[in-house]
């Protein structure tokens, strides 16, 4: 009996860490119940503050100094064993993180040492906004928690298996062979959840469909899905690349690039920082790179700003229908994707033609499920996303925990 009751002790933390914030979710084991959520905002900044959910509902909201991760990991122990989450760290068993880019080095989800993590620094240029702060989370929790495993589950290793017709760009090979210079893709830990969810809500198997996901976020991506694996994204090299996001460009020719640094003076790597930072729904806006704010303005940039946003979505769903040689349904995940009824609604209206029946009805709920009515030839579904979920799962796959 007692070793029974030591299994359902044990917990998994799944971090999700930006460059000044961490999210996280803490699961108990066997039976994957999320216990505490919540997030660290604002660390390293003025006004920072530490939020813990807990699953009666319950919640404490806490404005506190947080100079760096440590800071804010050693919060998040506080907090758990402050609310009893967590009596003992020993119940911790391991940390699952989620880390956008693997490049050529990592094409599983691996356990990180000391030895490999330096590995996710070296990929900065792949995605400049998120490894530099998911390898600096990784740290401060193999600091706080050194005797428990660190896991990082890596967006592109979805994407590992492309085609070289999709992941090569039209560059000297040698470039490839040198340099590992391919599409690597993102969000592969949001689609490794909603596919297979998708599937299973229209009671098929998730290799006899077609399926396109549009993860919109404040980073957006566009991946289609076929014989149950990833057939093509939008995103590339580095997170830059696809449609228009909250504050990335998204598509754009280099010669552009050469030609501004040429007149606003600037070097590439403040260009590099202008593409990732002050571009997207901000830089066509001018107001806010948060789709609500956009979406409530009334100035014309803003709308204009939807406008292209929208755009770019069709384009790459349109472009991926035709190279799968059709659909079977269109999936809206993510912060934009699950909740802006308006953005959904025009990219539904765009496939008209290919047999999307909206049911506008059930597009207004923002809720999981259809939202193209029942006799729809392709169907339209939102579907949240469960990073966390996927996360804890390749925790307990590769230290052997259960």
């Amino acid at each position: 009996m007692k070793e029974e009751e030591n299994i359902f002790m044990k917990k998994v933390l799944a971090i999700n860490s930006g460059s000044s914030s961490f999210k996280y979710k803490l699961f108990s084991l066997p039976d994957e119940k999320v216990i505490a959520k919540g997030m660290a905002d604002r660390v390293g900044l003025d006004d920072a503050s530490f939020e813990i959910k807990l699953a009666d509902g319950t919640g404490h909201v806490e404005k506190t100094e947080i100079p760096d991760q440590e800071a804010a990991v050693n919060l998040l122990i506080k907090f758990l064993k402050q609310f009893h989450v967590v009596e003992d760290l020993s119940e911790i068993v391991g940390v699952g993180h989620r880390v956008v880019n693997g490049g050529e080095y990592f094409k599983d989800s691996t356990i990180i040492t000391k030895e490999n993590l330096h590995q996710i620094y070296e990929l900065e240029d792949y995605a400049p906004l998120h490894n530099p702060a998911e390898g600096r989370g990784i740290e401060a929790f193999m600091n706080v928690l050194p005797n428990v495993p660190q896991v990082a589950v890596f967006d592109t290793t979805y994407h590992r298996n492309l085609d070289p017709v999709h992941y090569l760009y039209s560059l000297p090979y040698e470039y490839y062979e040198k340099y590992g210079v391919r599409k690597y893709g993102a969000h592969g830990t949001s689609i490794r959840y909603t596919a297979p969810r998708a599937a299973e809500l229209m009671g098929k198997d998730l290799k006899d469909l077609k399926l396109v996901i549009c993860h919109l976020g404040s980073g957006a991506s566009i991946t289609a899905v076929k014989d149950a694996k990833s057939f093509d994204t939008s995103m590339g090299f580095s997170p830059v690349a696809g449609i228009t996001m909250a504050t990335r460009t998204g598509d754009i020719d280099p010669s552009l690039i050469q030609h501004l640094m040429h007149v606003e003076h600037k070097t590439m790597d403040e260009m590099i920082y202008i593409l990732n930072h002050k571009s997207g729904l901000l830089g066509l806006s001018g107001i806010s790179p948060d789709m609500r704010d956009v979406r409530e303005s009334d100035s014309d940039r803003a709308k204009l700003a939807r406008k292209i946003f929208i755009n770019r979505i069709v384009r790459y769903v349109g472009a991926y229908i035709a190279e799968m040689g059709g659909v079977d349904a269109i999936i809206f995940t993510a912060g934009i994707g699950e909740h802006d009824v308006g953005v959904r609604k025009s990219v539904m209206d765009a496939f008209k033609y290919m047999g999307v029946e909206p049911d506008y009805e059930a597009n207004e709920k923002n809720e999981e499920g259809f939202i193209s009515k029942p006799d729809s030839k392709v169907k339209a579904m939102v579907i949240p996303t469960n990073e966390e979920l996927i996360i804890e799962r390749d925790v307990v796959r590769l230290t052997h925990i259960n």
